[in-house]
């Protein structure tokens, strides 16, 4: 009888039993795939992005990019590699378990060569099988676009994501429905052809006669094969995260016991991060072996009444190759380990960028942000910039007043005094009540000779040129102001209270289009500026105009940071609150750090200076382990 713990025995048993033959399976497909099949698709893909010749740096780019002939084509492309490569994976490994060989790594090979013979078979499974769940999904993806336009459409989408207003809640209540509907038909259908696979591969059946015959073989057992499939999901999701717990609270603790010296926390640390990318490569192997063998353990009881694969000949031997393909994983740990602890810098240096200005101890955007972030040390003060109906330059971040004023009116559509007769402080706190909209004249004003700005411009559509150019004006205004200062004052009191008459090199702009970038660089190239990216996707950017990209602080990985030191920018995480995640990116080496809490940022960088050689390389290893 088919009963969840039944299945799970037998897929444990097989596991044990096909172990070797399973490992070597799966270190031939890694490197095929790593070598081979992985890069073509990654170049496939990009190159794809690149005929395109459109920058993809922020969410509503990659909706329209979607929206287009092409971008459809690149994500259904993306999409089906993914899974090709995973169907090949799963195949062989059916493979392996299902037939008998005496020689582990024979077998190992023999399934490899039959799974590429089948790869047509199988292109065409996923073709099919993937396809169905994406046109169940497309008919839900435009109903809910349509709700959202029709309910919150009209409405700041950063007042929106932040306020959360009635409509905000509407949206939600209307959507979800139509979203669990979607995830219980797909579900369904998920379950009714979890036997395809197995079958193409172990009957060569056409991908349609086995969806068929799938459908068949499960026929009142989908519940039971469900609960089996998602308490394996669980498990195989648990196990990472169970094993980061346990080298982070039982064996990182042991090495700061070891005495502050190189030569013995070196090898330690060694030998700790080998271990750990073994268990990595184990627990990886693992989740894709159950899975595999998931499947072929559920088309035995069904098509055969086998309770599982059987077990391989009593004179199995693993062969002459497997002690060497096997020290060379202990080999490849090691090396990952030698390259892990030669990433570590001992550097530290980076800038400290206040969001908005100290925007959790004051209202954001106001003066009184400006001047918490200058108490709190940043280097930079991060102010938001728009253009007001009469063309001021005027420090707002919204769209509309909506979030702070409560006045659904748009910040174009007003002067700039409509604007500064706006309260837009008692919203945070009674000791800031009549905090006004400031100029970016006065935000200018404020930092002189105290710390300087980073200006994220936030241009309307169509009004980019614009606003470049009162801002540049603004900055020219402010050079003008401190020449003058510095002609009235001797040069004891200048240096505080005039400032660096250069405020070009003083300061940065922040965009979030190329194009913006290109005119900025156009009319002020000394002027740094950074690009401002939700995400970036391959091939769409050319990375050589800008002078720092700032990404959100998830999306930062150790590939970017190589890239922008190949190219010679820097790179920006945004927007950065907790100390753990702070002291996570300063380790990962980027440049600036844009929060919300500049002073817990400053007090972050005190601790880690004050720590030695040894404690600070500690340090790094535990920051590894959690990213």
């Amino acid at each position: 009888m088919l009963t969840p713990s039944s299945l799970a025995i037998d897929v444990l048993r097989s596991l044990r039993e096909h172990l070797r033959p399973l490992v070597a399976y799966h270190l031939f497909f890694t490197l095929l795939a790593s070598s081979l099949l992985l890069p073509s698709a990654a170049w496939a893909l990009t190159s794809l992005l690149g005929r395109i010749s459109q920058p993809v740096i922020t969410n509503a780019e990659l909706m329209g990019l979607l929206l287009t002939p092409a971008g459809l084509l690149w994500a259904l492309a993306a999409i089906g590699m993914v899974f090709v490569v995973l169907f090949l994976q799963q195949a062989g490994m059916i493979l392996v378990a299902v037939r008998r060989r005496d020689n582990h790594y024979q077998l190992a090979f023999i399934a490899l060569w039959q799974t590429l013979h089948r790869a047509p078979a199988l292109i065409g499974l996923v073709v099919v099988q993937v396809g169905a769940h994406l046109l169940l999904m497309l008919p839900v993806a435009l109903l809910l676009g349509w709700l959202y336009d029709l309910i919150v459409g009209g409405m700041d989408p950063y007042y929106v994501l932040r306020v959360r207003p009635p409509a905000y809640w509407q949206y939600l209540a209307a959507a979800t429905p139509l979203v669990l509907a979607w995830a219980y038909v797909a579900s369904t259908l998920y379950f009714r052809w979890i036997l395809a696979l197995p079958i193409v591969t172990l009957e060569q059946a056409t991908p349609l006669a086995a969806l068929k015959r799938s459908r068949d073989l499960t026929r009142g057992s989908k519940g039971r094969v469900a609960m089996v499939v998602l308490g394996l999901l669980l498990v195989i999701i648990a196990l990472p995260f169970i094993a980061t717990w346990i080298f982070d609270r039982i064996f990182t603790p042991m090495l700061w016991w070891l005495p502050e010296r190189n030569a013995v926390l070196i090898p330690a640390m060694l030998a700790y991060l080998t271990g750990y990318v073994l268990v990595t490569l184990a627990i990886t192997f693992i989740g894709i072996a159950a899975n595999a063998l998931l499947s072929a353990c559920l088309y035995l009881r069904l098509a055969h009444r086998e309770p599982r694969p059987a077990a391989p000949p009593p004179d199995a031997h693993p062969g002459r190759l497997a002690w060497g393909v096997e020290l060379g994983v202990v080999i490849f740990a090691l090396a990952q380990a030698w390259w892990i602890v030669n990433s570590f810098e001992l550097r530290d240096d980076v800038t400290n960028i206040a969001h908005r200005g100290s925007s959790m101890a004051a209202p954001e955007n106001t003066l009184a942000a400006v001047e918490q972030a200058i108490v709190d040390r940043a280097d930079y003060v991060e102010i938001d910039v728009r253009l007001s109906a009469d063309g001021e330059v005027v420090v707002y971040h919204d769209r509309s007043l909506q979030r702070l004023a409560g006045d659904p009116r748009n910040v174009r559509d007003l002067t700039l005094d409509e604007l500064q007769a706006f309260d837009v402080g008692s919203w945070f706190g009674d000791a800031f009540v009549g905090e006004h909209i400031p100029t970016l004249d006065e935000a200018l004003e404020t930092v002189r000779g105290r710390s300087a700005l980073m200006i994220d411009m936030k241009p309307d559509p169509g009004g980019e040129l614009a606003l470049v150019e009162a801002v540049l004006e603004s900055i020219r205004r402010e050079a003008m102001a401190r020449e003058q200062c510095l002609d009235m004052l001797s040069p004891a009191q200048s240096a505080t209270r005039c400032g660096n008459p250069d405020v070009i090199a003083e300061t940065r702009v922040a965009v979030m289009s190329p194009g913006v970038v290109q005119m900025v660089k156009e009319r002020e190239p000394e002027l740094r500026v950074t690009l401002l990216a939700q995400l970036v996707m391959p091939g769409t950017l050319e990375r050589r105009g800008f002078d720092a990209l700032g990404l959100r602080h998830n999306r930062i990985t150790e590939n970017e940071i190589r890239l922008a030191r190949e190219l010679g920018y820097e790179v920006h995480a945004w927007t950065v609150n907790d100390r753990a995640r702070m002291s996570q990116l300063i380790d990962l080496g980027v440049d600036a750090i844009i929060t919300d809490y500049p002073d817990r940022l400053t007090e972050l960088m005190r601790d880690r200076r004050e720590l030695g050689d040894g404690a600070l390389l500690l340090v790094k290893l535990r920051n590894w382990l959690r990213r």
